[in-house]
């Protein structure tokens, strides 16, 4: 089992989903979150008073899947994230030791 990590862009969120499912996919998490990467941050003018926006919002995304299915996922998620622009995200993937549904206490593949 593997748990596939995705943090994305906001605004590709709705496509990344559908294109998951497509791929296999059987559930994910979403956190709203915020980053900051190689582009340190933004700079905004308003009103003429320059100020540093440090932190760039961003989607985090998490599935949980079976070893087969780790790969279309992530090519999926590649697919439906990516602009070509600085900031399109980075995908982790970690090899899960086991998976416990709490409410009837099934462990492993049976919980996916």
């Amino acid at each position: 089992m593997k748990k596939v990590e995705a943090i994305i862009q906001p605004f590709k969120l709705d496509e990344v989903k559908a294109r998951v499912f497509a791929a296999g996919g059987n559930g994910m998490t979403v956190s709203e979150v915020e980053g900051l990467g190689r582009t340190g941050g933004e700079k905004e003018v308003p009103l003429g008073s320059a100020y540093a926006v440090d932190f760039v919002p961003k989607v985090r995304i998490q599935c949980f899947v079976d070893d087969d299915c780790a790969g279309p996922v992530v090519d999926a998620i590649v697919a439906a994230a990516r602009t070509g622009e600085i900031g399109d995200g980075k995908i982790t993937i970690s090899t899960l030791e086991e998976v416990v549904r709490i409410r009837t206490g099934e462990r492993g593949k049976d919980t996916l």
